[in-house]
């Protein structure tokens, strides 16, 4: 008998008949190794494998984070209204000079935003890592929206708490008289200090501490490839 004829499934004989085989050709059997379970695909997509964490879990702490940071620029516009320099004027008959032309008190201004906003961002990119040691793309992008929102929202608490307009308080302090100018921001790219501080502040930490994904296993070419439920010990029979 030729070797293809002994490959073929034999028929079985039951009470004078011939009955079709147990496991049809075109149906793989139950132990298939190579065939997938159902819903694992979905799952995968969705569920970050190293914490549990899906898509919606972090647009969740992302949205989060955004409101936190944000709310953070009030004490940013308190301090800075505190801390930075005042620019004096003087009021004349029909003008208002500066009292010191050669002062640089409006530099120092922009320059105590840019210092307190670059403490603001390395801080809330430090907290933020800290509570949520893995990072993603929607957490460092609210990380950094809600610094630009802290950045806007504390020129405004500055520049409405601070000193009168101009005209104002010259009428109120008369001719001669010396007075502080409103606080302003003259430098707009004072705003970008924060955002741009929490995210590389919080790059670096995610590249330094953030626990690493397991390397991939390496299988030799040609090497058969099985399952890690399904590879055999040593000893045992194939």
């Amino acid at each position: 008998m030729r070797r293809s004829d002994e490959a073929r499934p034999c028929p079985a004989w039951h009470d004078g008949g011939v009955t079709a085989p147990l496991t049809p050709p075109h149906q793989p059997p139950n132990d298939d190794p190579w065939q997938k379970p159902q819903g694992a695909g979905a799952t995968a997509a969705h569920v970050d494998p190293a914490d549990g964490t899906d898509t919606r879990t972090e647009v969740r702490q992302a949205a989060v984070v955004t409101v936190a940071v944000a709310l953070c620029g009030v004490l940013l516009g308190l301090l800075w209204l505190w801390l930075s320099p005042r620019v004096p004027l003087v009021a004349g008959d029909s003008a208002v000079f500066l009292k010191d032309t050669e002062g640089e008190e409006a530099i120092g201004a922009d320059g105590t935003f840019v210092l307190l906003a670059l403490g603001f961002g390395a801080v809330s990119a430090a907290l933020v890592f800290w509570f949520r040691r893995r990072g993603g793309v929607p957490l460092v992008v609210g990380l950094a929206v809600g610094g630009l929102l802290a950045s806007g929202l504390a020129w405004l608490i500055g520049w409405g708490l601070g000193p009168d307009d101009v005209v104002t308080q010259a009428r109120a302090v008369g001719q001669g008289a010396t007075f502080d100018a409103p606080l302003e921001l003259n430098a707009r790219g004072a705003l970008l200090a924060w955002p741009v501080a929490a995210m590389l502040v919080h790059l670096a930490l995610t590249a330094l501490f953030a626990p690493r994904d397991p390397e991939p296993e390496w299988v030799p070419f040609g090497a058969p490839y099985l399952p890690a439920d399904r590879q055999d010990g040593p000893g045992e029979a194939h």
